[in-house]
């Protein structure tokens, strides 16, 4: 860029001014590209003063020049303001920044919120342009200060999110006002279009087709129904395919409304059914076969009792009014290129500058680093890494030299980077490391092997990133200082989460201790902005190879060429494409963009650090539209919203695509997304919005958001404030009835906290409880519950039941180290029919979000097994993270712990005793017929299980890991325990086996050692059905995998880690040599069983109490 831009630095030699620069300065004369550049808009500007008469504003007409920015518009209009001597005490006295443009649009008052916006890109241009008005017309009004209403109302968010989004003391910027603006208008326009009365009731449907093993159940395609109104019940035989049956039950009890006590005024349409006991109604003009919970009775062999009753009142949902004016989507998008551009403009008169105009490469000026007080480490030796990634690609890599670490280390020297200005995408982050030389340390001897042989150079000691392209499209320019995020130990807490923090544009708030880094970016006279685009007409670059008759990438593939390209797209996402494939894929692109399933392979190998390219993509995206025609392939959508993508257009087109799923589907991956957002590199996006809208249009989905969300802003500093916005966006318009409902919860769980953490404190250290600490509970909870807990809350992980008040006498302190709480409550719901109270564990002191994850792609997996007609008795219990590493666990029914049934019965020798399961289940079994039922919901479960834990790598557990129901349903529990020790899991431990199937397993099947038995081959084939279930969804299994690993674990040290699940998988075998691995499996569990014995042998003679066990004493 030009020399007069920059703002130069003592030590450095001014640059000389090119030639070709003065040349352009004398070219005055406009071109008819540039006439529209600097077209004038005539606008009339309502001032915030009245004339002499005091009855009618003031207004001035102004020509105002495309190209200037909000800002100079707004010191224009005061400028003329003062020369014609208006209001002149107003005018000298205040500055254009406290007030505020506005217009009016549709009936709705809109904010000119972006200062630096270039004018010709406002939305109510094109608003005025559309209308055919000569005169455009904005009132300037005195920024509005928040009412007190307003301020306390943020305030009541603010709790209920755990995060004051009004603070800014830890920006650079205003991103994040700009986005909680921003977020208004997608929020108005989604409450405008919401139905009140299916939001009110919120049915929990599905589109999907019965399932086989459902349908088996439904005698004659009709159901029976048990309908209570007030103390009397009718049972009524109905179609699986009629809506909602009041039609027809009024119809058949016609003669018996009176014992029924229905007024003869009334109608069905002024009833609905709701599930007794349950917030959960039938409701709309779904069959009745689409209703989970009719599915779900179905499955469990239950009744269905419903309860007729008036529906809710819709204006309990009322939103609270807001006092911000919308701010429209064209705010902090740029102009195109050619808007832009100051070639062949007159330079006196250009305002912003576009970046590629912007020839010369990249640099920053590294200054130093500053920490307050060292680390207690021997002595390094450190230098900067600065490197410039888009996704998890990396454009280019520049180092400091190395230097003495001490509380200040100062480099003052500019590092130029192989990638020229113009070529920055947006999303760019340039990622800056403290390093250690590993040469420096106390090493340990793998470490230094490991630098011998060139595997490691250097230590992370700091990091922290800067996106060098804001949310609005500006180039960063100047002086930052940036606060670095210290990198975990290994065994610390948030280890776990460090491959998805590293990627964080945050920086971090703890500025009294964390170290901080100066650097300089160049310095410009104007704004430089990335274009939005380029007029197509005039791109060179792209029309000209992209033109429709342009040859070049659309050549038609030669047919040894296609098995290459067929061979390539059939690969799974974690396979490594090598410079040849890539250079294949974009030379053939157009053949690519037929094919959706090639779209992350070809976007993967995008030179995002090429404009050119860049822009061919784009114009790819825009024009192709196999992908929005395709069917929806989740696997496929969420590939494109993992870490390797920073590209806004595809992640947009992702998230287009999601759009059709259910919102049984958006349940069902609503955890992956939330985790998803940290891959984006902007607070606004695609995804965030669509968040958004589906919480707003459902509060199932709603109540799950929240909690997701306030469990990452507890936990994530890296995050929260990305977190917070969108929490705050959902709560200002999901209703004060849900507002009122997390308030309850919230304090539920913040009271129940602070009694675990006095209680922890009492016995700190010791695995058994006391007496005396159970009683201590019970006083603390009875103090509690007479001081002010909710009468009745949702329970977090389960939001249709409602409990009420505890029931002291039942509750305790469970003997484990982090001592949870094993609380039971009252059912609130008044219609209830269960006589069970409602069983929660409190747990504080496990980071519960590691347990989210696994249990929620176990959903994941008994979904596929239901589209290929497979039940396998799965048990994902209710388990919620409700804020920093704390949260709830739903306590199942009639289950105990393995170890638990072999210690009751003969003490730690009880591992080795293969009767005694089989045992136990049969004393739980009042009759043969039961018995036989258990085995066999033994032998599902057990499958299940077998085949999900080895698919996800944590098959090998401990007998207090797994539980089982008196009913025979095993199932296995405290997964954030393994996933803590992951490598553990990987295959290294010479006991490791695939998944748990012990001698007394196969003894429950009627078998024992080599021999075999109808049960026990039942059981091969119920799991060679599941793993090729599976297989069929390889890459979703793949992507959800890969996502969690990044989210959720501790760092990836090798890439084995990740690639686990290709091998489990068998990626790239047949179906029978699948079939075969499965079943070796099998066998290698069968001949090690006796070791998983001993393990558990041992693990019983130590007494170690680890996790979630003996729930059932």
């Amino acid at each position: 860029l030009y020399s007069c831009g920059f703002e130069l630095t003592h030590d450095e030699e001014p640059e000389i001014v090119h030639e070709e620069f003065r040349r352009r300065r004398r070219k005055k004369a406009f071109t008819s590209s540039s006439s529209t550049s600097m077209d004038q808009i005539t606008v009339e500007f309502v001032l915030p003063t009245a004339g002499w008469a005091g009855n009618s504003p003031d207004t001035l007409q102004l020509e105002v020049a495309g190209n200037w920015t909000v800002e100079q518009v707004k010191g224009q209009v005061w400028l003329k303001a003062v020369t014609m001597n208006l209001s002149p005490d107003f005018y000298q006295r205040f500055s254009p920044d406290q007030c505020i443009l506005v217009y009016q649009k549709k009936g709705s008052v809109c904010e000119i919120y972006d200062k630096h916006q270039v004018f010709q890109t406002l939305d109510c241009i094109r608003y005025w342009r559309a209308l055919k008005k000569d005169v455009g017309r904005i009132q300037l009004v005195p920024r509005p200060q928040p009412s007190d209403e307003s301020q306390q109302y943020q305030r009541y968010l603010n709790h209920l999110i755990g995060y004051d989004v009004t603070d800014v003391s830890n920006v650079h910027d205003d991103e994040l006002e700009f986005t909680r603006r921003k977020l208004l208008t997608p929020r108005r326009i989604e409450l405008s279009d919401r139905d009140s009365k299916l939001y009110s009731m919120d049915p929990w449907v599905t589109r999907k087709p019965l399932p086989e093993h459902l349908l088996s159940k439904v005698s004659n395609g009709h159901i029976l129904l048990v309908i209570h109104t007030g103390t009397a019940r009718q049972t009524i035989k109905v179609s699986i395919n009629d809506t909602p049956v009041l039609a027809s039950f009024f119809t058949k009890t016609t003669n018996k409304r009176g014992l029924l006590g229905i007024p003869e005024n009334m109608c069905e349409a002024d009833y609905v059914l709701r599930v007794c006991g349950r917030e959960e109604y039938l409701y709309g003009d779904q069959p009745l076969q689409n209703f989970n919970w009719i599915r779900q009775c179905l499955k469990n062999g239950e009744e269905i009792h419903l309860v007729m009753e008036m529906p809710p009142d819709p204006d309990l949902d009322l939103v609270q009014k807001e006092d911000w004016a919308l701010v429209d989507d064209c705010t902090g998008v740029a102009g195109t290129h050619e808007q832009l551009t100051i070639d062949e403009k007159d330079h006196e008169r250009v305002f912003t500058i576009s970046m590629w105009d912007c020839n010369r490469k990249f640099r920053v000026k590294v200054l130093g680093i500053d920490i307050p007080s060292l680390p207690k480490i021997p002595e390094l030796i450190v230098f900067i890494e600065a490197s410039i990634f888009h996704g998890q690609q990396l454009l280019a890599q520049e180092r400091t030299i190395s230097k003495t670490f001490n509380e200040e280390v100062l480099w003052n020297c500019w590092l130029e980077f192989n990638i020229k200005i113009r070529d920055l995408p947006k999303g760019a982050r340039l990622n800056l490391q403290v390093n250690s030389d590993i040469m420096s340390e106390g090493v340990s001897v793998v470490e230094f092997i490991a630098y011998i042989f060139g595997k490691t150079k250097s230590r992370l000691l700091y990091y922290v990133n800067l996106l060098l392209i804001d949310h609005r499209s500006l180039l960063r320019q100047g002086e930052f200082i940036l606060h670095m995020w210290k990198m975990p130990e290994k065994s610390e807490e948030s280890s776990s989460s460090i491959n998805a923090d590293k990627l964080t544009s945050a920086t971090n708030p703890d500025k009294a201790s964390s170290m901080a880094i100066a650097i300089l970016l160049d310095k410009y006279c104007y704004p430089v902005v990335l274009p939005k685009s380029r007029d197509v007409g005039r791109d060179v670059g792209a029309a000209g190879e992209e033109s429709e008759g342009g040859e070049r990438g659309q050549r038609e593939m030669p047919n040894h060429l296609k098995k290459q390209f067929e061979a390539i797209v059939a690969t799974d996402p974690l396979h490594p494409l090598s410079p040849e494939d890539k250079e294949l894929l974009w030379h053939f692109r157009h053949e690519c963009m037929r094919d959706p399933r090639a779209y992350p392979k070809l976007l993967g190998s995008v030179r995002w650090g090429k404009q050119e390219d860049v822009l061919i993509t784009h114009h790819l995206l825009e024009r192709s539209n196999a992908w929005d025609t395709s069917d929806l392939d989740v696997g496929l959508a969420m590939q494109l919203l993992d870490c390797h993508y920073s590209d806004a257009q595809v992640r947009t087109m992702a998230v287009r695509k999601l759009e059709t799923l259910e919102d049984d589907d958006v349940l069902r991956y609503l955890l992956q997304l939330v985790q998803a957002v940290k891959f984006e590199p902007y607070h606004d996006s695609a995804l965030v919005r669509f968040l958004l809208k589906r919480a707003l249009r459902s509060k199932r989905i709603g109540h799950f958001l929240f909690w997701f969300l306030r469990s990452e802003i507890s936990q994530s500093m890296h995050y929260q404030q990305r977190y917070a916005v969108l929490l705050e966006a959902y709560l200002r318009g999901c209703g004060e009835a849900m507002l009122q409902d997390y308030r309850k919860q919230v304090d539920m769980t913040e009271a129940l906290q602070k009694v675990t953490r006095e209680i922890k404190a009492m016995s700190a250290d010791k695995y058994d409880v006391t007496a005396q600490v159970v009683f201590q509970l019970r006083q603390k909870l009875e103090t509690l519950q007479i001081s002010g807990l909710p009468e009745s809350f949702r329970v977090p992980y389960d939001p249709g039941l409602r409990a009420g008040a505890l029931l002291i006498e039942q509750c305790k302190v469970m003997a484990s180290k982090k001592k949870p709480l094993w609380l039971q409550f009252k059912r609130a719901d008044p219609t209830t029919l269960s006589k069970d109270p409602i069983g929660i564990i409190f747990k504080d002191g496990d980071d519960l979000r590691q347990d989210m994850l696994i249990l929620q792609i176990l959903l994941i997996m008994e979904s596929i097994w239901e589209t290929e007609a497979l039940d396998l008795c799965l048990l994902p219990y209710g388990c919620i993270s409700t804020g920093n590493r704390i949260g709830m666990i739903e306590i199942v029914k009639d289950a105990t712990t393995i170890a638990n049934i072999q210690q009751s019965v003969v003490g730690s020798t009880g591992a080795f005793k293969d009767e005694i399961l089989y045992q136990w289940l049969r004393d739980k079994c009042v009759s043969e017929d039961k018995f036989q039922q258990a085995v066999e919901r033994f032998l599902y479960s057990c499958g299940g299980y077998c085949v999900a834990t080895y698919v996800l790598g944590i098959g090998d557990r401990h007998n207090d890991n797994i539980m089982i129901t008196e009913s025979g349903n095993l199932f296995h529990i405290d997964f954030g325990h393994i996933l803590g020790n992951y490598k553990s899991f990987m295959g290294i431990s010479k006991e490791w086996v695939p998944f748990v199937l012990t001698p007394d397993f196969l003894y429950v099947m009627g078998t024992s050692g080599k021999k075999s038995s109808p049960h026990f081959q039942k059981f091969q084939d119920v799991c060679v059905k599941a793993y090729l279930a599976l297989r069929h969804h390889t890459n979703l299994l793949i992507i959800l995998f890969s996502m969690m690993l990044m989210t959720g674990m501790p760092q990836l040290t090798s890439k084995e880690d990740i690639e686990y699940i290709r091998e489990a998988l068998t990626v790239g075998r047949t179906e029978d040599e699948a079939q075969r691995h499965l079943l070796d499996q099998i066998e290698i569990c069968r001949e090690k069983g006796w070791m998983v014995q001993i393990n558990w042998f041992v693990h019983l003679v130590l007494g170690i109490k680890q996790g979630v066990e003996k729930r059932s004493t």
